[in-house]
């Protein structure tokens, strides 16, 4: 059995007791172990931030970029591999492990691309600057400086190469060095990714650091200077928004938590349109992709009342598809979920839900997979719920089943309706709506587009386009308002600036000029 090791000190770690298992979901055989016990968290902390960033800091941007690039080139190198770990310790189907492992290697790449024309710049500029004085004599611009600590990354069991890539790749070409430190129960990828690089000498010493196991007493060492950056759950979102040194230090935090996703069909889409095709592929997707273990994925489908009954029929005929099981059956279109954890809080949240609503598809409780011995795995089947009043039953918009698992909500067909029902989950991650009439698409985005980080519009004219509504694309934001955490991730070179120091530079235009470079965050 492997005893996976953490990277710290530029050496690693492996520790001799306090081991959590790791298990293989697909037949709940023990496949790892994984403790940080024996790190000495100050000392690690102190080599990330001494040697690790000022290594970082005296490179230009576009050197930072190119070392993501060879980082992005040499995981690539290895994705069968990781693919094969990925199905083993993940339980995802091969096709599900590609997406996470092409969403990493994509956003490295996506992320050094951005620096190539940089130039010999170390910072980034956020605007060509402005006259503060009587004449252009005396000028202003806006800077985005590295800031001097360290990045901690938490990042979720569901993503463990897209979500460790993800926040490193921002905060590397920032000039941040970071400690990540992935969920213990899909661990195997993130620290064969970590190996990898490691192996492959491509960063300065102390740039990456990884934890397998608990984090110790490491968030209490951050200050002002240093960032984190989480995704999980609300509560634990809360807790490490509540550490006394964060709050006295405004250490600054970026968390992506709960989101209730809504998928909203528009007035008027014929079913045998490009519209209406969209919409059910999409909603279809983020119900079964990674067996629903998606912070984007679709939780609530809004649907005019007088189309609910088509679209019940056409999401329960494609759901019919649906082949749970063990991914190394070549039948198998859909794995287990991640730990036996997982399957009890879906098993408990559909029935939370049942009471207000009505089971159309599925059947809440785990099942056997194909390709596995009865008894054995976390499986459980798609479910397909349904609300009759969902403006009255808050706790559809309050909890969420992380699976396979959405509920169909009809509504009246306005989008101030629509609307309302979408803020009812007081935020969310990514809202997509279906719908080719203008007007709706204004009011509704009026209504509510406060209460979502990303608003997907599915139209005929994109059909043809479409990644989706749950591909976190780099070029986009990724964050939500309120319960989905508050956090901003992404959006291109917008992504560094958690990492940085936005300052005002003010003084004589040659000067001010010459410090800031040509290189813009736009």
């Amino acid at each position: 059995m492997k005893t996976l090791k953490s990277l710290v000190r530029g050496q690693w770690h492996e520790a001799d007791s306090g081991f959590a298992d790791l298990v293989n979901p697909s037949t709940g055989e023990i496949v790892a172990r994984a403790s940080s016990a024996g790190i000495d968290f100050p000392a690690a902390y102190a080599f990330a931030r001494d040697i690790g960033g000022p290594a970082l800091r005296t490179l230009s941007v576009a050197r930072r970029g190119a070392l993501l690039k060879q980082v992005s080139k040499e995981i690539h190198q290895h994705r069968e591999e990781l693919i094969a770990l990925s199905l083993m310790n993940s339980g995802a189907t091969r096709k599900d492990a590609k997406f996470d492992l092409d969403g990493a290697t994509g956003t490295l790449a996506y992320y050094a691309s951005l620096s190539r024309d940089a130039g010999d710049a170390r910072y980034v500029a956020l605007d060509d600057g402005l006259q503060l004085g009587r004449t252009t004599r005396f000028w202003g611009r806006h800077l985005l400086v590295p800031r001097q600590g360290v990045a901690v990354h938490i990042n979720a069991f569901n993503f463990p190469a897209w979500g460790f890539a993800e926040k490193a790749a921002q905060a590397i070409l920032a000039g941040m060095p970071v400690i990540t430190k992935p969920a213990t129960s899909t661990a195997m990828v993130t620290e064969r990714c970590i190996e990898i690089i490691q192996e492959a000498g491509i960063l300065p010493e102390g740039v990456l650091s990884l934890i397998c196991g608990s984090t110790g007493d490491l968030l209490s060492l951050l200050g002002g200077q240093d960032v984190l950056a989480f995704t999980g759950s609300a509560d634990t979102a809360l807790k490490l928004r509540s550490y006394p040194n964060l709050l006295g230090s405004n250490t600054r935090a970026n968390l992506e938590a709960d989101s209730l996703n809504a998928a909203v069909l528009g007035p008027g889409v014929d079913d045998d349109s490009d519209t209406w095709d969209l919409f059910l592929a999409d909603v279809f997707r983020e119900m079964t992709q990674k067996s629903g273990q998606k912070c984007t994925a679709v939780r609530r489908i809004l649907v005019p009342q007088d189309r609910l009954a088509p679209v019940r029929e056409a999401l329960c005929d494609r759901l019919a598809g649906i082949v749970v099981g063990n991914p190394s059956d070549g039948s198998v279109n859909m794995g287990p979920l991640a730990t036996a954890d997982q399957l009890q809080d879906a098993v408990d949240g559909i029935a939370l839900l049942r009471k207000s609503s009505e089971l159309v598809f599925g059947t809440g409780e785990r099942c056997d997979g194909i390709g596995a011995e009865p008894g054995t795995g976390f499986y459980m089947a798609p479910v397909l719920l349904e609300a009759g009043d969902p403006a009255g039953a808050t706790v559809l918009h309050q909890h969420e089943v992380f699976g396979p698992v959405a509920t169909l909500m009809p509504y009246d067909g306005s989008p101030q309706a629509a609307s309302e029902l979408v803020a009812m989950a007081g935020g969310t991650l990514v809202t997509s709506l279906y719908c080719d009439d203008q007007s709706f698409v204004e009011s509704f985005t009026a209504g509510s587009g406060a209460y979502t980080g990303r608003l997907y519009l599915g139209s005929r004219k994109m059909a043809d386009q479409a990644p989706g509504s749950g591909v976190a694309l780099p070029q986009s934001l990724h964050g939500g308002p309120g319960r989905a955490g508050g956090g901003e991730e992404l959006g291109g070179l917008r992504g560094i600036a958690i990492y940085s120091q936005p300052v005002a530079i003010q003084g004589s235009r040659p000067m001010v000029d010459k410090l800031c470079g040509e290189f813009h965050s736009r």
